[in-house]
């Protein structure tokens, strides 16, 4: 699959895939940042969002494949993987099927163990939103507004409405509710128990219950050189909520030999 991404900068690639719901504009500026600190930086999105292609399949397994795809199309080499949520999982799982390609890997805000699902609210404001009937953001947020009450994920979701350019005209979600809908369940797996040896940093939101303490001993258990950070004042948008924190963070581990 042909991924959409951005690309900024020079010289060692990093890779950065967004979480579920997420597409590659959310990271434009912490992209440029990492671009004029000497690396090659390409933001995808992953498959059923952002502007990349829909399909009916949609799981970590396809995910990892569409990563290694994109690896090898633009023959990188050593690239170091970071990704945020589902993208974390997504880099856990290549790492699982493809050990040998990246140098180094940075998982924010996400632990290899099985997640309840929890994304109902959002799921119900999303289709609770029809479009044949609205014209305007104004109206979308006001829906929304009836299932979330946060500001932030509510600016996060409307990034996603885009104008379709087939006979309807309407507005709709760049990404692909239906499938992610269907399958919101297989976001949610464990990774297999598997063991590396390669650098790993794991980044968590001080006020985020996506890493607790319990999860730190299984990833002491599969990785024997990890790092963990913990970024004060934030949640699960480690990096929208606390980005300099979050920049010298990665740019500390990404830099080192």
């Amino acid at each position: 699959m042909n991924l959409a991404f951005r690309e900024f900068g020079q010289g060692q690639p990093l890779i950065i895939l967004h979480g579920l719901f997420g597409q590659s504009d959310n990271w434009n500026t912490l992209a440029k940042r990492f671009g004029e600190s000497g690396f090659r930086v390409f933001t995808i999105d992953q498959r059923n969002h952002g502007l990349s292609p829909h399909s009916e399949e949609w799981n970590y397994e396809v995910m990892a494949d569409d990563l290694k795809d994109f690896i090898d199309f633009h023959n990188l080499q050593n690239p170091i993987l970071l990704g945020h949520s589902m993208g974390g999982k997504t880099v856990l799982f290549f790492e699982l099927f493809y050990p040998t390609i990246s140098l180094k890997n940075i998982v924010v805000d996400i632990a290899p163990r099985a997640y309840e699902p929890h994304h109902q609210d959002v799921l119900d404001a999303l289709n609770a939103v029809d479009f044949s009937n609205i014209n305007t953001r104004k109206e979308a947020e006001a829906i929304l507004g009836n299932y979330i009450s946060d500001f932030g994920t509510k600016q996060f979701l409307l990034k996603n409405i885009y104008w379709r350019e087939d006979e309807t005209k309407q507005m709709d979600w760049r990404f692909n509710l239906k499938v992610i809908f269907d399958n919101i369940n297989s976001i949610g797996i464990e990774l297999p128990f598997f063991t590396s040896a390669k650098p790993f940093l794991f980044i968590r939101g001080q006020k985020s219950n996506y890493i607790n303490d319990s999860d730190i001993i299984d990833l002491e258990n599969r990785f024997t050189n990890l790092e963990l950070e913990t970024i004060l004042n934030s949640g699960h948008w480690v990096h929208a909520e606390q980005p300099e924190a979050f920049l010298n963070s990665v740019l500390k581990f990404i830099s080192k030999d």
